[in-house]
């Protein structure tokens, strides 16, 4: 019903930046809101931000001063700035529909993208 696809990631230095980026695609017009989530080896998966139907957006408390959710359209991004080793995680694209919907509630994901923060 609901496809993304990441695309993005790659190696930096600390301190770096990177863009990531969602293309969604399908029936887009149920979706309520994204989100980016990320997975670091030996941990869960965890919030990274939000972004509402209305464009509000919503940060963890480990990336708010360096981190942009936005979208546009179809496509959703992810500009991470001032990045540290701990940032280092495969990084989800995450598409919400709430349970008021038809359809009802569900989440769907992107199949990750590898960001990489070493010296």
């Amino acid at each position: 019903q609901v496809q993304l696809v990441e695309s993005g990631g790659g190696s930096v230095q600390p301190g770096g930046s990177l863009r990531l980026s969602c293309s969604a695609s399908g029936l887009l017009r149920s979706i309520d809101s994204m989100a980016w989530y990320r997975q670091a080896p030996g941990n869960e998966r965890e919030l990274v931000a939000t972004i509402t139907d209305r464009g509000n957006p919503t940060y963890a408390d480990a990336v708010w001063d360096r981190f942009t959710i936005s979208r546009d359209a179809s496509m959703l991004y992810l500009q991470m700035d001032r990045l540290k080793p701990e940032d280092t995680a495969v990084y989800y694209c995450n598409a919400h529909r709430d349970a008021t919907k038809w359809q009802g509630a569900y989440d769907y994901w992107g199949q990750g993208t590898q960001v990489t923060v070493s010296s």
